[in-house]
C-alpha cells in the first residue's frame, strides 16, 4: 500500500534565504479558519494559503481519503506544506489573537474546496502541521469563515525547492526504524536506524538531515530514501554513523522544542 509508506504531513520548512535550495512566494489567499488554543482558549486563526510552488501530495481518491481516515493509522499520507511563524493580528472585535500561515499547493486546494470531506482533511493536517511545529494544542472546534479569506496581510514565505532525483523510482527504498528518545515526555532524539545490505562502507552513502526530512542514497543506484518526519531537527548537531558488520546506518538527530529553541 504505497499510501502506508507515506509519512504524515510535516511542514516544507522555512530556509534560510540564502539556501540555493529555497526560494521566496507570495501565496495567494484561500481559506480562514477559527479555532482555540488548548487550555487556555486564546483565539487563533490559520490562513490556509495556496500556491503551485508547493508541491502536491500523491494523488487519492475520495474513496482511498475514507479508508484513510477510517484506518487504525491515519497518518500515512503526507500533504507537503509550508508552515509560516505565528503573527499578531486584531479581530473583528478588536481583540489580539494569533494568526498562522499554511501554504499547499494550489491545484490540490481547490480540489479540497469542492469536496467538503477533502476540506475538512486539509484542515486537520494544517493543524496538527502547525502543532507539531510550535508544541500547539489546538481545538477541533473549528469554524470556517465565510467572508474572509485571509487575516492580516499575506506575507512572503520561503519554501525548499530542491526536487527529488529523477531516477528515484530505479532505487529501492530501504528497510528503516524511526525512534524517539526519551520515548515519554519531551522528545530530545529523533533516531533512524536504516537497513542497507550490501553497502560495503559509509563512502557510498550520501546523506542530507533537512529541518523534518531525512534524505539517504547509496551509490551506485542501490537505496534511495527520502522521508519527512514530524519533527523540528537541529541539522547542526545531527551525527550519522554506518555499521559494516551490521550494515546498519543510524542518525541521530538533536529535536528541537518550544523549551530549547527560545519559543
Amino acid at each position: 500500500n504505497e499510501i502506508g509508506e507515506l509519512l504524515l504531513s510535516s511542514t516544507m520548512g522555512n530556509m534560510q534565504t540564502e539556501n540555493p535550495d529555497s526560494k521566496v512566494i507570495r501565496p495567494q489567499p484561500g481559506i480562514c479558519v477559527k479555532t482555540l488554543s488548548e487550555p487556555d482558549k486564546q483565539k487563533v486563526f490559520v490562513n490556509i494559503c495556496q500556491s503551485n510552488s508547493v508541491p502536491p501530495p500523491p494523488e487519492l481518491s475520495r474513496e482511498e481519503l475514507v479508508e484513510l481516515l477510517q484506518s487504525e493509522d491515519p497518518s500515512g499520507y503526507r500533504v507537503p506544506m509550508s508552515l509560516g511563524e505565528p503573527h499578531t493580528e486584531i479581530d473583528n472585535s478588536s481583540q489580539g489573537c494569533t494568526a498562522y500561515d499554511v501554504v499547499i499547493n494550489q491545484e490540490f486546494f481547490q480540489r479540497c474546496q469542492k469536496d467538503p470531506l477533502f476540506q475538512q482533511f486539509v484542515i486537520l493536517v494544517s493543524l496538527e502541521g502547525l502543532e507539531n511545529k510550535y508544541s500547539l494544542e489546538l481545538s477541533r472546534d473549528w469554524k470556517v469563515l465565510k467572508n474572509r479569506k485571509f487575516l492580516g496581510s499575506v506575507n512572503e514565505q520561503n519554501i525548499r525547492t530542491k526536487s527529488r532525483p529523477v531516477i528515484q523510482e530505479l532505487q529501492p527504498q530501504p528497510e528503516f526504524t524511526l525512534l524517539v528518545e526519551p520515548p515519554a515526555g519531551d522528545h530530545e532524539y529523533l533516531i533512524a536506524e536504516i537497513k542497507l545490505p550490501g553497502v560495503p562502507s559509509s563512502r557510498s552513502l550520501v546523506l542530507d538531515v533537512g529541518e523534518d526530512r531525512l534524505v539517504l542514497t547509496a551509490r551506485p543506484s542501490l537505496f534511495h530514501l527520502d522521508i519527512f518526519h514530524p519533527f523540528l531537527i537541529d541539522q547542526e548537531n545531527s551525527v550519522a554513523q554506518y555499521n559494516k558488520s551490521t550494515e546498519v546506518q543510524n542518525t541521530h538527530m538533536y529535536i528541537y522544542t518550544a523549551q530549547n529553541d527560545g519559543c
